[in-house]
């Protein structure tokens, strides 16, 4: 367990000092903007579809470390996806950082994403954590508005 907790802040604390696609994208397909009003995290995530494939994805904004490490890590995956392997990877993060810490989460299908683990020990920390997700999802979805974690 101590291995995966360092595990845990070696890579927030390395995709927070440089998060990867990290930029305001020009004529993008699909964005969506998110907002943590809790610990005033905002970003906006840019996509760029082809057929049903992310081709290009990006995010700007700012928030904590949890926060912009997650989305990092997100784009980092999201790039050459399709939108339905998104939207899969959307729903095994959710179960990640929302089952109790007492239950047994089964991770060999996270990869990098099993670090986030130790986020349901810090309740408050799920939502920094499922932001950017949740403005992905929207984007994908092209509902507009913004997204929330509340």
């Amino acid at each position: 367990m101590d291995e995966l907790r360092e595990l845990y802040q070696a890579t927030i604390l390395d995709h927070n000092r440089k998060p990867r696609n990290f930029r305001e994208m020009e004529k993008p397909d699909r964005h969506a903007e998110g907002h943590n009003p809790i610990c005033g995290d905002q970003l906006v995530v840019f996509l760029k579809v082809d057929e049903d494939r992310v081709s290009e994805i990006a995010f700007q904004g700012n928030g904590c470390a949890i926060s912009v490490a997650s989305a990092s890590l997100m784009t980092d995956f999201a790039k050459g996806k399709t939108l339905s392997e998104i939207e899969a990877q959307f729903e095994n993060f959710q179960v990640l950082v929302t089952s109790p810490p007492s239950q047994a989460v089964d991770t060999s299908h996270l990869g990098k994403f099993a670090v986030f683990a130790g986020v349901r020990e810090f309740p408050m920390r799920v939502k920094c954590a499922t932001l950017a997700w949740h403005t992905l999802k929207a984007a994908v979805e092209q509902g507009g508005g913004v997204a929330r974690t509340e």
